[in-house]
């Protein structure tokens, strides 16, 4: 019984025989459905936000605890409720940064450029903070709500918190839906823009009264 040697230099043959087949075959996995692979569109909300200027002025220093969310919710992908009880997410469209970074990143920006603390900084940054922010973000969503367009939904619950006895000095839950001009993702987003804005701005303001009303108490502990 005679046995088929083969040598390198087949091998190499046959490879350059099925290269273009090979080709062929690749090229036909970027086709779904007749038509070609949708591309994601990244898209990077970055609202810029005033703090009120009524809003106290502090002399304590402010620590922000990473926010919290559902996997669901705090995903690259930009969820959509057509209706109450089903979630879903737009096709060939993302978030450049995660909703609690987001929410992070305007919260903290709008904190120092407002002047109103001598120090705020996000955990582990290593300043001797005198209170903390936790965020739990619930819902951040674009939601029909039974309308014909959905409104860019953002909720949260943030607790202040005194780090010197951990006591929790307020909790309050902070919720802005911002109709959308239309259904195209683009105006979505823009809507979460403004909804995110509002949300961060109420939030800012909400704190710096809270902590300053808080160290107007008297705090024997800690000589406040």
């Amino acid at each position: 019984m005679s046995r088929s040697v083969v040598t390198p230099s087949g091998t190499r043959a046959a490879a350059r025989r099925l290269a273009p087949l090979l080709l062929v075959a690749l090229a036909g996995c970027s086709i779904l459905g007749g038509g070609e692979r949708e591309r994601a569109t990244i898209y990077a909300p970055d609202p810029r936000v005033e703090i009120d200027p009524a809003a106290p002025a502090a002399d304590w220093q402010l620590s922000l605890s990473p926010p919290s969310g559902a996997r669901a919710i705090d995903s690259f992908r930009i969820a959509v409720r057509p209706a109450p009880d089903e979630l879903q997410v737009y096709s060939g469209a993302s978030w450049a940064k995660t909703p609690t970074d987001m929410l992070q990143d305007a919260l903290l920006r709008a904190l120092e450029d407002s002047g109103k603390l001598p120090s705020v900084a996000r955990q582990g940054a290593g300043i001797a903070a005198d209170y903390k922010l936790a965020i739990d973000l619930r819902r951040f969503e674009a939601d029909y709500a039974g309308n014909a367009v959905p409104a860019a939904t953002i909720e949260i619950n943030a607790k202040l918190i005194h780090t010197v006895d951990q006591g929790i000095v307020g909790a309050r839950t902070f919720r802005a839906a911002v109709p959308a001009s239309g259904t195209d993702v683009a105006l979505v987003v823009d809507a979460f823009s403004r909804s995110l804005g509002q949300v961060t701005g109420e939030l800012a303001h909400w704190l710096l009264t809270t902590g300053d009303q808080h160290e107007r108490q008297d705090h024997p502990a800690t000589g406040r």
